[in-house]
């Protein structure tokens, strides 16, 4: 390769490129390339433009310039404002700087110049300068059709052209490249090396492009997508509005709203996001939108993760639970153990309390008590007469109407997922073809399943193991097993005479004066005239008809205050019956006498104890035996086997053989019109019995209860608190018990077993030396 060199003026470019035969303009504004262009217009119009490898570099020394630039001619020069002048230069042929003359006024260079024409070239075979044509002419369609912004006059010149330097310069200075690359040509001096790297340039520009425009596509695409639904959706929103409907997105939206800021679970928020989306679809003129409202309703209703904080402090619980009720030790220290143990343990598990006791005892509202020390929810849910499953476990939304069970409902009520939940009435439960109801609440109420509790409406499982459940019941006879072996029960027995005066006093006077809008100071009771209304007016084991009478009694004071007739009221024993009407109850009291064949014996009842006269009467005759006064089977039973008793002792009482055979025997129970069942009055019967055929009389101060076997053994029963105050009311002085109850009357308090002898029977034969009078 000849070389020549030639001394020219230079001038150094920033961030740009001229390639030979390139047409271009470029602004300069530094002193020594105005210089250098002002010498190469003296001269012959020649400049050499080489290029900055830092364009920020103001004032460039040789290390600061490429090797190879181009040899140009000055076409115009034109100055523009602000002392900057523009230059508009042709490319003429590729130049090596060898080094600087001159840097003081402007750059002198001494420039190599290239022998174009190189032997390389020279040997070049036509075929291999067709397929540099070819492939640079497809590789250009290529870069079009990535691009798409090439003029047809270049494409059809790239068609025409058929000289591949020539081709090369036009694809070069036509495409836009970044200067750094135009740089990578002009200094590929030989034809072979200018297609290599002018087609690496152009494949990698295809690649690039191609790759832009598929994320661009993709972007695109979405945008579009997005785009779309917006615009359906206000397509969407304009036709509900004119269809009357526009309330179904908006009511959409809020249930999102609503859903972020629900405490649940994952899965829960998932499966409501679900229901919204498919609500979001359906018209809301459908019958099919009340019922998934309804559904998304309820489910953001739900209490799923929050919770109410608990009062620990033992000491206040305790006073709430006295300050509200007077005795209920049991159900008291029961409660407060519960408190104790969930301090000390920290955890969530509640236990299943069921009080069980007769009406009036206060068993519901001790279960308020409870919420109120332990601050919790409180929650009523009624049980009686309920017959069908679902009202339990809710029913499928597939039904019309459909609606979650009590449980759920008494949890969206609570708007915690810890409550008090009363299961009030849990004895009087029902089953019909619907279901079994009780069976629905063995889950519920079972600690081991009920932490995924499945309502059939709300199809999700719901925790319901920090729940405080209280059930009452009046009787655990009608409870089914199962469900009762899930359940503590604890005994609420009847109030005492004293307990009631001192609830009375306590609790029911103040009530009722505030109730009936009196003032203390207008009404007072003497505590005379409350044993009084206690003892005549009410008979019940509860303290609920003690309540109205002290109600009924406010009510008529109240009257005569507001008339002027009085300004304050004194109830006494004396005036009692002028507010409350003749008494209404009578205790039958002991008999005066010892009697033959006359014996009182105790009984429970749904209102509490009471005593019943057994009378039995023998007269001659055919051997019959008679029971009257509506027994039920279990007594006469009772009966029977007393009098199988009695006939296999005859000869140790001097009865006759024949005796059974010429007598009747009858046994009357009054009051005739009242029905009367129950194990516990075989002692009583069989006593009243052998009384009558041997003549011994009975003392009437003794009164008995316990069942009776063929052998004479007494065996236990139950109710004795009820049993033990009738018979203390009547003014007996000795009760005959079974043995085994001795640990029953243990537990009983002081009070009641003031001012009685209380007697252990194992035998027949123990309570007939008690009973017979000693002749």
């Amino acid at each position: 390769m000849s070389r020549t060199v030639i001394h020219l003026p230079a001038v150094a470019l920033r961030g740009m490129t001229i390639l030979p035969g390139m047409v271009a303009h470029f602004d300069i504004s530094r002193d020594r390339s105005i210089h250098a262009i002002e010498e190469a217009m003296v001269g012959d119009q020649k400049i050499f433009l080489i290029t900055q490898q830092d364009a920020s570099v103001e004032e460039p020394a040789r290390d600061d310039l490429y090797q190879i630039g181009v040899i140009a001619e000055v076409k115009q020069v034109i100055k523009m404002p602000n002392e900057i002048v523009r230059v508009l230069v042709e490319g003429l042929e590729r130049g090596e700087l060898a080094s600087f003359l001159s840097q003081e006024k402007y750059l002198m260079a001494e420039v190599i110049l290239f022998d174009e024409k190189t032997a390389e070239e020279e040997e070049l075979m036509p075929e291999a300068k067709e397929a540099m044509l070819r492939c640079i002419r497809e590789t250009v369609l290529k870069y079009q059709k990535a691009n798409g912004h090439m003029s047809k006059e270049f494409l059809r010149q790239v068609e025409e052209q058929q000289d591949v330097g020539t081709l090369m310069q036009q694809v070069a200075y036509n495409l836009p490249l970044y200067y750094t690359q135009k740089q990578k040509i002009l200094e590929a001096v030989d034809l072979t090396s200018q297609y290599e790297t002018l087609m690496a340039i152009l494949l990698n520009e295809v690649e690039v492009i191609s790759l832009k425009n598929e994320f661009q596509a993709k972007v695109k695409e979405r945008v579009d997508k997005n785009q779309k639904e917006y615009l359906l959706r206000e397509q969407m929103k304009l036709i509900r509005e004119e269809l009357g409907e526009d309330n179904t997105q908006s009511d959409a939206e809020h249930f999102l709203e609503e859903v972020k800021k629900l405490k649940a679970d994952k899965t829960v928020k998932e499966r409501i996001k679900k229901e919204i989306e498919r609500f979001k679809n359906i018209a809301s003129s459908s019958s099919e939108s009340a019922v998934s409202r309804g559904y998304i309703e309820t489910l953001l209703e739900l209490p799923w993760n929050k919770a109410s904080k608990d009062n620990k402090d033992l000491a206040n619980a305790e006073k709430i639970l006295d300050e509200d009720h007077y005795g209920l030790e049991k159900v008291k220290e029961r409660m407060l153990e519960f408190l104790a143990v969930r301090n000390l343990t920290h955890k969530g598990e509640s236990p299943i309390i069921c009080l069980v006791g007769p009406p009036g005892t206060g068993k519901t509202s001790i279960a308020r008590s409870v919420a109120k020390a332990l601050n919790k929810k409180y929650v009523r849910i009624c049980l009686g007469g309920v017959r069908d499953e679902a009202e339990i476990r809710g029913h499928r939304k597939t039904y019309v109407g459909a609606m979650p069970g009590r449980i759920i409902n008494g949890l969206k009520s609570a708007g915690v997922k810890n409550p008090l939940m009363l299961l009030d009435e849990i004895d009087k439960v029902s089953s019909d073809y619907k279901g079994d109801t009780s069976s629905a609440l063995l889950e519920v109420l079972d600690n081991e399943q009920n932490s995924y509790f499945r309502d059939h409406y709300v199809e999700l499982p719901v925790d319901l193991s920090e729940v405080l459940f209280i059930a009452t019941a009046n009787s655990v006879q009608t409870i089914p097993r199962p469900l009762l072996d899930r359940m503590e029960l604890i005994e609420v027995s009847s109030y005492t005479e004293n307990e009631k005066a001192h609830i009375a006093k306590e609790h029911l006077i103040a009530k009722q004066i505030e109730k009936n809008g009196l003032k203390e100071s207008e009404l007072t009771f003497q505590n005379g005239a409350i044993e009084q209304l206690i003892r005549s007016y009410t008979r019940e084991a509860g303290v609920r008809n003690l309540e109205r009478k002290i109600g009924e009694i406010c009510r008529k004071a109240a009257r005569e205050i507001y008339e002027g007739k009085k300004k304050k009221v004194t109830i006494s024993t004396k005036n009692l019956e002028h507010y409350l009407g003749k008494e209404k109850y009578t205790f039958d009291k002991k008999n005066e006498k010892d009697e033959v064949g006359i014996v009182r014996g105790l009984a429970w009842t749904s209102v509490g104890g009471d005593t019943l006269e057994i009378e039995v009467n023998v007269m001659p005759g055919k051997g019959e035996f008679k029971l009257t006064g509506q027994l039920g089977d279990v007594m006469k039973e009772s009966a029977q086997a007393g009098i199988s008793y009695i006939r296999s002792v005859s000869e140790q009482y001097q009865i006759p053989d024949d005796f059974f055979t010429r007598h009747d025997i009858h046994i009357h129970i009054p009051e005739g019109a009242v029905p009367k069942d129950g194990p516990s009055a075989g002692v009583t019967m069989a006593t009243a019995m052998l009384s009558a055929i041997t003549g011994k009389k009975v003392r009437a101060d003794v009164a008995m209860t316990g069942e009776i076997t063929l052998r004479g053994r007494v065996l236990p029963i139950g109710g004795l608190k009820e049993k033990t105050l009738a018979a203390k009311n009547a003014g007996i002085r000795t009760v005959c018990v079974p043995g085994k109850n001795e640990k029953d009357i243990e537990e009983l308090s002081a009070e009641i077993k003031k001012d009685l002898e209380i007697v252990y029977a194992d035998t027949i034969e123990d309570i007939l030396k008690i009973a017979f009078v000693k002749e």
